[in-house]
């Protein structure tokens, strides 16, 4: 995280609109829009694009990714725009605490790899495109959404460092081991090869 220059008065309000673009949960809302049933019954009972995929439908769950990462980019530009770079960074951790942790469904949220890649995008392109690039050749390689996300998190910190964006090692590092938490059922499952793969009900 960058050295803090912004008034904590001003921090504290974008952390609140950070967390209140975050703790959108798209996925839930578009399945009951779609009429696709409940998400919280269906698969894992998470509210991310993997499990929406799971509805049977393509469509929401392209919606649902391009959505909860959309709502990360938002807040990281928005306070960027607004307040400054280290408004942005903090801005952005929020929205990953508030997919994560949305009040609105009593802090049982989703992994936040979707907002995670969203908000890295924001706040250094560069950087977010190697973080969705290896993703994608993880994921295609082993068919595992979730081994995707958890390399792609870990690598996160080692891009920012290679493409020259320093600042943003920090956060990348705070937000790969919030990922890893997140994941830590995925990885249990991971461990005994009992981990669904991408398209699996």
């Amino acid at each position: 995280m960058p050295v803090f220059e912004t008034a904590l008065p001003i921090l504290i309000l974008w952390a609140v609109i950070g967390y209140g673009f975050g703790s959108i949960p798209f996925g839930l809302l578009l399945t009951k829009a779609m009429g696709l049933g409940n998400l919280r019954e269906i698969g894992s009972g998470n509210i991310g694009t993997t499990n929406v995929l799971r509805t049977g439908s393509k469509a929401a769950a392209a919606l649902t990714l391009l959505l909860d990462g959309g709502k990360g980019a938002a807040a990281v530009l928005l306070a960027r725009f607004l307040a400054g770079e280290d408004t942005a960074q903090l801005a952005g951790l929020a929205a990953f605490i508030g997919h994560c942790f949305p009040i609105w469904l009593k802090f049982k949220g989703g992994k936040g790899v979707a907002t995670f890649l969203g908000l890295i995008l924001a706040l250094a392109w560069p950087v977010g495109i190697a973080c969705c690039a290896t993703w994608l050749v993880a994921a295609a390689i082993s068919r595992i959404s979730s081994l995707g996300a958890l390399i792609s998190a870990a690598s996160s910190a080692v891009w920012a460092f290679l493409l020259g964006f320093s600042s943003l090692m920090s956060l990348a590092i705070i937000l790969a081991l919030m990922v890893f938490l997140r994941h830590k059922e995925n990885i249990a499952r991971l461990s005994d090869g009992t981990e669904p793969r991408i398209g699996q009900k």
